[in-house]
């Protein structure tokens, strides 16, 4: 079962000299039920803007998306239900301890005082935080803000987890912790929308990538299939292949609302 699926989406962004930025370009995937799905590529290329318009938190310019059976853009209020979002710009409450954290954020899920306390002990254990658990936020080492965040977004459960970049910045402890978590929510049934530079992690995480550049979609499946297509075996060295094979942009514009 498909709980992610994004079909032909765009996002086009008006610049100051009143042109217009087509960032994301018709891209299309779908994640189902209990697999971890990478979304690679460089900087630029549209990663952020697509797992934004997932999320809810822009509308497409064009295209639809559906998460769990519910449209982004009709429906955004149920999406959000359905996720939980990590980027880089995760923001912890300095004054407050992950503990603290935890429960309030399970309360603002509507989930009842018990059930969220209960629920924060889980993540406690689950992610390794026992340790700092009752240490202020503002206080923590990056690493433990990160693995906080994660658990943040964990608090109500959800069954679409969208990381963009989880693991940029940390040591190879922590870093090891939030991958094998990862796997065990997909072993969970979650499907996950992984993005991430470390090329070599979504080797070792992911069981389909999908490789964007310039805003497209310019190849997916699974490393097998990416290997037989382009003949190299290193994720890298796959991905250099494909951009060099990829044809340039065009200035096509988008005008259709979502």
């Amino acid at each position: 079962m498909s709980l992610v699926i994004a079909q032909n989406l765009v996002k086009v962004f008006p610049l100051p000299n009143g042109e217009q930025k087509r960032a994301v370009d018709e891209v299309s995937f779908t994640i189902r039920s209990g697999e971890i799905y990478g979304l690679l590529g460089p900087n630029g290329a549209g990663k952020t803007t697509t797992l934004r318009m997932l999320s809810g938190m822009i509308r497409p310019t064009d295209g639809l998306a559906r998460l769990n059976g519910f449209d982004v853009c009709r429906q955004p209020t149920e999406v959000k239900k359905q996720i939980g979002f990590l980027t880089a710009n995760t923001g912890l409450y300095p004054r407050l301890t992950p503990r603290e954290t935890l429960v309030f954020f399970a309360e603002l899920h509507n989930i009842d005082r018990a059930s969220s306390v209960r629920r924060a002990e889980e993540l406690i254990d689950w992610l390794g935080m026992r340790d700092f658990a009752d240490l202020r936020c503002g206080a923590l080492s990056t690493g433990q803000k990160q693995r906080t965040s994660i658990a943040r977004t964990l608090i109500a459960d959800p069954p679409i987890l969208i990381l963009d970049e989880p693991t940029l910045g940390l040591d190879v402890l922590t870093n090891r912790i939030i991958l094998d978590f990862i796997r065990r929510e997909s072993r969970g049934g979650k499907a996950i929308l992984l993005s991430t530079h470390y090329l070599d992690e979504a080797e070792s995480m992911c069981s389909r990538v999908g490789l964007l550049h310039n805003g497209r979609l310019i190849a997916e499946g699974s490393l097998d299939d990416l290997r037989t297509r382009t003949g190299e075996n290193r994720l890298t060295d796959i991905f250099l292949k494909l951009i060099a094979q990829s044809p340039p942009v065009s200035a096509m514009e988008v005008t259709a609302p979502c």
